[in-house]
């Protein structure tokens, strides 16, 4: 069986030869350019100094090579959209240093600058005449978005402001797709998994829209959320045109890749916090869930994709709605939310979902805990979430930046004696 068979009946809740594992094909279930950087070198894979690319650098996900990948038995490959989270593309590479040190390659248009206090400032677009929308504190790892919140006047918000990002798919970026997608389904046998955007509805990631030089409409993430509420008529009227615009992208996309996909991922939208959601079932049903009904729908009536959820948090009140939306998979599978225990989860939803992900804590267990606590959570995970297939091994989340090296060699050393 072949990775592709194996993510592919593992999804059907069929019997498998092994475990597949994903790392690396989504910008959820990723591993940190730190932690490839010392895993390659860990494997003698690179000489010292050699940099890592980086895939997506808002979160700085490094590459995971095939190399690496056939080395850590490894299931997905990953297809992108052309365009990043700071709105240029990944092409012609120049090398950078993160604080901590790991040498990595970024694209060109990755343009920044310190401020007096040390961050580091990214620019939309890569053009530095514009105002900064993203910043990496000093010593930091990660971007975060910065919010740039024209004044609200109620009268003259435009729904229109809110689709900027949400355009009809160009003919390049169908031959994109279609090359991309071509080169991976005849040269390898990994599951592919497509990330072809536009499809996510009220990613909170995406309201501050870092790709974008001037932002229009609601692009504060407290305002935002309030707008679930106090705003429902816009934001349903927001949803409505995206779904739209979805739709027509979809059937463009379909007809240039066929069912050469296994997997497109379709929201990266959190309902959940630590504790809870964070926002009602009701509020779900009525503004979400239509729209999730209808990608899922169209997907399911004209192509053979399976699609893939992802919501962090205490979500177990809307896993059911998941379901009925029509999603295949759910991920990261946060079991250290509140309500998320994995025993629970597997025994109500197991045959009805399938987890992509919850194969160990990142918050407390991987960068915390000891090499045996690593294992001993790993194969536990495996022995729950594995009976009976619809599970797709990967971590709570991506792998973070100071996670100890021996803890990720850990996961993979049980994964590979248990899968």
């Amino acid at each position: 069986m072949n990775s592709r068979e194996r993510i592919k009946k593992s999804i059907s809740h069929q019997k498998v030869d092994k475990l597949p594992i994903d790392f690396g094909s989504t910008p959820v279930s990723g591993i940190m350019a730190t932690v490839v950087y010392k895993l390659r070198q860990y494997f003698k894979l690179d000489k010292p100094g050699t940099p890592v690319k980086i895939i997506e650098p808002y979160q700085m996900l490094g590459e995971i090579k095939d190399d690496l990948k056939e080395i850590l038995g490894l299931d997905c490959a990953g297809v992108w959209p052309l365009k990043n989270m700071f709105g240029f593309e990944n092409k012609n590479w120049k090398e950078w240093r993160l604080f901590d040190g790991t040498p990595v390659l970024v694209p060109e248009l990755f343009n920044t600058e310190p401020t007096e206090d040390g961050d580091i400032l990214m620019y939309p677009e890569g053009d530095k005449s514009c105002k900064p929308s993203a910043r990496m504190p000093k010593g930091g790892f990660y971007f975060d978005a910065i919010i740039r919140q024209n004044p609200i006047k109620e009268k003259e918000l435009n729904v229109e402001d809110n689709l900027e990002e949400f355009q009809y798919i160009t003919d390049r970026e169908l031959d994109y797709f279609e090359k991309k997608i071509d080169y991976l389904h005849k040269n390898t046998e990994y599951a592919i998994v497509a990330n072809f955007g536009g499809t996510s509805f009220g990613d909170i990631a995406l309201v501050p829209a870092p790709f974008l030089k001037k932002p229009k409409g609601i692009r504060d993430v407290e305002e935002w959320y309030i707008s679930t509420i106090t705003r429902q008529k816009y934001i349903y009227e927001v949803f409505e045109k995206q779904c739209e615009i979805a739709l027509k992208n979809l059937e463009k996309i379909h007809r240039r890749v066929q069912d050469k996909v296994d997997v497109v991922y379709i929201c990266g939208a959190d309902f959940g916090a630590q504790n809870g959601l964070l926002i009602s079932v009701d509020v779900f049903r009525k503004l979400f869930k239509p729209f999730y009904k209808k990608i899922n729908n169209w997907i399911h009536e004209h192509t053979k994709w399976k699609t893939f959820k992802h919501s962090c948090g205490s979500i177990e009140p809307l896993i059911p709605e998941f379901i009925d939306a029509g999603f295949d998979i759910l991920n990261p599978v946060q079991t250290s939310a509140a309500n998320m225990d994995p025993v629970s989860l597997k025994k109500k939803y197991g045959s009805q979902i399938t987890f992509w992900g919850g194969g160990v804590d990142t918050q407390k267990t991987l960068p915390f805990g000891s090499p045996r606590d690593v294992e001993k959570e790993v194969e536990e995970r495996i022995k729950i979430f594995g009976e009976g297939g619809g599970f797709v091994f990967t971590t709570v989340h991506n792998i973070q930046a100071n996670v100890p090296i021996e803890n990720v060699i850990a996961m993979f050393e049980t994964l590979k004696r248990y899968r």
